[in-house]
């Protein structure tokens, strides 16, 4: 079996890493067109088991002929890569006829855009298949089935530092440069209908064991989740990032000042979206610095009936930046995740064609495959299952 990784940033390396594990992939292949980040790539990985099976490939996506080329020599393919190169990615993997997987998630016009082209080369695309978007569906999927009617749905995740900081208490361990900061609105469900609700907005207080008290607060809701037949009358449902307290007061501050906006204003001659300048003035003072250590954080609760009686299904997993790898724990549950399902998508165990929500797929064997081999790598969950006399349900 052979794998490419596009993209050598914070997701790739930990991607490779959790490909050479399996004895069964002969060959990883790392491209990216920076020199620098590959060499730092190889260098994080030379000293690990099955280094010697790593080849990196500086390589340019803007040249489709010879990144459809390249692509044709795997067997599956992982993008751990910048939005707009993703597209190009997953144009390119549709024309040379192999299986991708991207880590992140293309917005529904984009996905729709895609559709026609994806479906004339009969491709294989899974998109948003890391930790959130993808394990936090594919968990909310499993505990759903477990119903017999589904109520209410809660997904709490996110990634903070060991040691919370100035000015946000917050670090990047995914995006690049980029701060995942966004000033529109997030989704809710009521009623098996979508709502709006400000970002940031909901803040709610959460304890996790050995980590602490962190607050909640409403990212959105994913639509495409309704999409499954178990959630389509649900009365309730939200989807929270976890953060340190105080987080979601000083990101709405920059939001009503308008900072994070992305329409360019005219300064001095020169046209720059807020955004932009937000995340050069803050990306020195969040970026994780040697020695600093991340916890990903993660709770998915469903709530509804069995048997007749109501009951109440959580999946909880707390991890931590492993020392003897240097991997960050948003880079082993995020990478490792897509790592894993890239390596189905390859043995042909996933034979659904177009552009596919990790969830559509991921159950039964697949899923105690994926959740077998993630405890092998030390990320593990937790089920409890409560059950209640009645449920509170908010009208």
């Amino acid at each position: 079996m052979k794998i490419l990784v596009l993209g050598s940033g914070l997701m790739g390396p930990a991607a490779a890493y959790n490909c050479l594990q399996d004895p069964d992939v002969g060959e990883v292949a790392i491209a990216d067109m920076d020199q620098t980040q590959l060499d730092a790539c190889q260098a994080k990985l030379r000293l690990q088991p099955g280094s010697g099976r790593l080849r990196a490939v500086r390589h340019d996506l803007r040249d489709v002929a010879a990144t459809v080329t390249l692509m044709r020599g795997f067997d599956a393919i992982l993008g751990a890569l910048p939005h707009a190169a993703s597209i190009m990615a997953i144009r390119a993997a549709a024309k040379a006829g192999v299986p991708i997987l991207d880590l992140s998630r293309l917005a529904d016009e984009e996905v729709e855009m895609l559709r026609a082209e994806l479906d004339a080369y009969g491709a294989r695309v899974i998109l948003g298949c890391g930790l959130e978007p993808g394990l936090t569906e594919i968990m909310t999927r499993y505990l759903a089935e477990q119903l017999d009617r589904v109520d209410e749905v809660h997904i709490k995740c996110g990634g903070i530092p060991e040691v919370p900081r100035p000015p946000l208490g917050y670090k990047i361990v995914f995006g690049g440069k980029r701060l995942p900061l966004q000033e529109r609105d997030a989704w809710i469900v009521r009623d098996g209908r979508l709502e709006p609700v400000p970002r940031y907005s909901g803040v709610e207080l959460v304890h996790f064991a050995g980590v602490g008290d962190c607050e909640a607060w409403h990212e959105g809701f994913m639509p495409w989740l309704l999409e499954l037949p178990q959630l389509r009358s649900l009365r309730l449902g939200t989807q929270k990032t976890v953060r340190w307290p105080g987080y979601a007061a000083r990101v709405t501050v920059l939001k009503e000042l308008g900072l994070l906006s992305e329409k360019p204003l005219a300064i001095g001659g020169t046209e720059i979206a807020p955004k932009d300048f937000i995340d050069t003035l803050l990306y020195p003072k969040v970026r994780l610095e040697e020695g600093e250590r991340d916890i990903t954080v993660f709770r998915v609760e469903a709530s509804g009936e069995k048997d007749g009686r109501p009951r109440r299904y959580a999946v909880e997993m707390i991890d931590r930046y492993d020392d003897a790898t240097g991997l960050t724990s948003m880079a082993r549950t995020t990478a490792f995740t897509g790592a894993i399902v890239t390596r189905m998508l390859a043995r042909g165990e996933i034979n659904a064609t177009g552009a596919i929500p990790p969830e559509q797929v991921i159950t039964g064997p697949l899923l105690a495959r994926l959740v077998r081999e993630l405890a092998a790598a030390g990320v593990r969950f937790d089920l409890s299952v409560t059950r209640v006399d009645v449920l509170d349900i908010p009208s």
